[in-house]
């Protein structure tokens, strides 16, 4: 492990020179991981531990679309695929993938089947942190671990197979053997990491959840929706809206700040647009940073948390939630997004 210098800030993080698979396969060589799960993360993680050499199983719903999937990828049905009851009976690493309803749901049928000494796993601090909400306690006698890959688990897997890998959080809440540190390492290596850096559940959650509505998902979505409401309302064409909108920065912009950084990006730009962004980047920081703070303390309060228990576990959600995405899908945004799309693959 390693001590590295971010932004004058000194973090812990775990590369795959210093821990290299050898170790994290030694490490892990008497466990059987139970991939509990099988939707978002469960398939990457899963397919990335089984080529890295582990003993993976998978527990999911039988007859369940992502059972069949479990068996389209080659888990075999009483050998390494089970029912979620069974799987965690065989496994000795209960790697918990389910959405957060579903580890709602599914808590007691796995809590009164852990044993001492087993290692629960997660890839998000939401159980744990608000535990008054979810009713997640682990028993005392079980070590309980996250590794948190920050991406989707198609990303992890796609970039796993390419050689390189997605960065993970690591973090440990709970250490009953004695060894969860090293298991929460190996795991993160054996998931197929780019490199680890160490927090904690609460961390791990507040910042996700912040990100998702924020940067990442949320706050894109909205100044998208924004910018090309403008430029439509002041006569822009559709396709030009959405080319100067969506297409150049997720086509051109955003690839270059990620090989080299913003710094990079705004240098390889006209002048024009270099002065522009310099100008007016402080007036779009200043507008969002009350937003910003205002979701931080609705994450930090449990607001967020109670509100996607509340709607994850209504019975109507998946078809008020395709309702949703239906109207997004179906906007003119984003159908010339799809037109878009199509002309630029040549299809």
């Amino acid at each position: 492990m390693a001590k590295i210098n971010f932004g004058g800030v000194e973090e812990t993080v775990v590369t795959r020179d210093e821990y290299p698979l050898a170790k994290a396969q030694e490490t892990l060589k008497d466990e059987v991981i139970a991939v509990i799960g099988y939707g978002v993360q469960g398939p990457g993680q899963a397919l990335n531990m089984r080529d890295n050499g582990f003993k993976v199983i998978v527990g999911q719903r039988k007859d369940s679309a992502s059972w069949e999937k479990a068996k389209q990828d080659g888990f075999v049905e009483g050998e390494t695929l089970f029912s979620i009851e069974e799987a965690v009976e065989r496994g000795t690493i209960i790697c918990n993938l389910l959405s957060d309803a579903g580890q709602i749901a599914v808590w007691p049928t796995i809590k009164e089947r852990l044993k001492p000494g087993n290692t629960l796993y997660f890839s998000h601090g939401f159980g744990i942190t608000f535990k008054e909400q979810t009713n997640i306690v682990p028993p005392a006698d079980v070590d309980v671990i996250l590794v948190a890959p920050k991406g989707s688990g198609t990303s992890l897997r796609r970039l796993f197979l390419a050689g390189s890998g997605l960065n993970s959080s690591f973090a440990v809440f709970q250490d009953a053997t004695g060894k969860a540190y090293e298991k929460a390492i190996a795991m993160g290596i054996g998931v197929g990491s780019g490199y680890l850096f160490e927090t904690d559940f609460k961390k791990e959650v507040y910042s996700d959840l912040t990100g998702e509505r924020g940067v990442l998902m949320g706050a894109l979505a909205g100044i998208i929706e924004a910018q090309y409401q403008v430029l439509r309302q002041r006569g822009h064409s559709p396709s030009e809206a959405f080319n100067e909108t969506v297409e150049e920065l997720t086509q051109s912009l955003v690839p270059l700040v990620g090989e080299n950084g913003m710094d990079w990006m705004f240098s390889n730009c006209s002048v024009t647009a270099q002065r522009g962004a310099l100008d007016w980047k402080g007036k779009f920081r200043e507008a969002t940073l009350p937003v910003l703070n205002e979701l931080y303390d609705s994450v930090a309060s449990g607001q967020e948390a109670a509100r996607t228990i509340q709607r994850g576990s209504t019975p109507g959600y998946r078809a008020e939630l395709e309702a949703e995405l239906a109207e997004v899908r179906e906007s003119e945004l984003w159908q010339t997004g799809a037109t878009v799309r199509k002309l630029r693959s040549g299809r």
